[in-house]
């Protein structure tokens, strides 16, 4: 039996783990951050809003039901890189297609495993998110010192706009399968699969548009609604999805966003967003529903968030009247939705469609449907609007 190649794991504060090669093999660098889910790994790596991570695994084995056909959350691996403590030697699910580790292969993805995901997983949770570097096969040789410039050479999170990595390139149409609504214009931040699927069964014909797209390329579909989706990056630095967002609600077009879709509502109503020092990711967040009074356990990766009042309505900076938090996580008070009073538009921080569960959140997808029909029966829609 061969021996097993080494890698290190490296933070950017000189920290260093030494562990087993995984996945492809050579250099990796990003910001290293942890993911609580028990479950849903094939969902977590091809999710676009890991582009640029290091992603942990929190559970400790992984890889033991393989990966399938079926639950791809988009065309391709996203994950900057992997570490995981125990990787499954073998696959056991009939649905598997291939190893996770042949697919973290395939998509050139290098990885790390064999180390204590649970004290690198305090360290974050100390010191906050970091940049890191995962190194293997010849690399893992290079001197510590040129490791760690490496690492510190890599760019920060905050600043970043990654939506042009993750978006589609030309438009694609998903039709309705419940009954129909109308055309929806969904600008692809890095959207997933789930998603528009959970889209199209409310009735809406899913139009999927690239990220740079014009206010005028997008009313060209005669959309109903607007939906903008999750994605990677800092908000702050996607001024272009922002504006295009004002003239969204500037023409009172109905309008749902998720995670960093949040942010960019929250920008677009003039509040603020700031980075989170080590983010939310998992499937077992708790949000509390103002509206209703129910605790909902949620699956959330985000790493930045929006500055708002918390318990009463303010007014919206950029003049769209009345607006509310309408969800709150209740670990840290970190405002996970926003709710237009005076035009409609509301938004939530998390992924209700949250393929690998849970499914307390689903509900959104209906209330944005009955948003939509609403606006239509008061004749508010954008053609009224013009």
């Amino acid at each position: 039996m061969n021996a097993p190649e080494p890698a290190v794991l490296v933070l950017e504060d000189g920290t260093r783990h030494v562990g087993r090669a995984y996945g492809a093999r050579g250099t990796t660098l990003g910001e290293v951050v942890f993911s609580t889910g028990m479950s849903g790994y094939q969902e977590t790596i091809t999710d676009p809003s890991y582009a640029g991570q290091i992603v942990l695994q929190t559970a400790p084995h992984i890889g033991n039901t393989g990966m399938n056909d079926e639950d791809p959350e988009s065309r391709r691996i996203w994950v900057e890189g992997y570490i995981v403590r125990d990787p499954s030697r073998i696959v056991s699910n009939w649905r598997a297609t291939e190893s996770l580790d042949d697919a973290l292969i395939r998509d050139g993805v290098v990885g790390i495993s064999g180390i204590d995901t649970r004290a690198v997983t305090r360290h974050i949770r100390s010191a906050g998110s970091m940049r890191g570097g995962i190194f293997s096969g010849d690399d893992a040789a290079l001197d510590a010192d040129e490791q760690l410039r490496r690492v510190t050479a890599a760019p920060e999170m905050a600043g970043q706009n990654l939506s042009a990595q993750v978006s589609v390139a030309e438009v694609s149409l998903t039709p309705a399968t419940g009954e129909r609504i109308g055309a929806l214009a969904v600008l692809d931040l890095g959207v997933k699969q789930a998603t528009i699927d959970n889209l199209a069964a409310r009735g809406f014909d899913v139009h999927v548009l690239p990220q740079d797209v014009s206010f005028e390329q997008l009313c060209a579909i005669d959309p109903v609604a607007v939906f903008y989706s999750n994605g990677p990056g800092d908000p702050a630095a996607s001024a272009g999805h922002v504006a295009l967002l004002r003239e969204v609600l500037d023409a009172r077009l109905p309008f749902f966003g998720i995670c960093f879709g949040n942010q960019l509502l929250g920008r677009a109503l003039g509040l603020g967003t700031y980075k989170l020092p080590f983010g939310h990711r998992g499937i077992n967040q708790p949000v509390l529903d103002k509206a209703t009074g129910k605790v909902e356990i949620t699956a959330h990766n985000h790493g930045f968030a929006v500055e708002a009042p918390l318990d009463e309505p303010f007014d919206s900076p950029n003049g769209y009247g009345k607006v509310e938090v309408s969800h709150i996580g209740l670990n840290d008070r970190v405002v996970e939705g926003l709710r237009a009073l005076d035009i409609p538009a509301f938004s939530v921080q998390y992924h209700p469609e949250a393929a690998a569960g849970p499914h307390d959140a689903n509900y959104l997808f209906d209330r944005f449907a009955e948003l939509v029909r609403t606006t239509q029966q008061a004749g508010t829609t954008k053609k009224d609007a013009q």
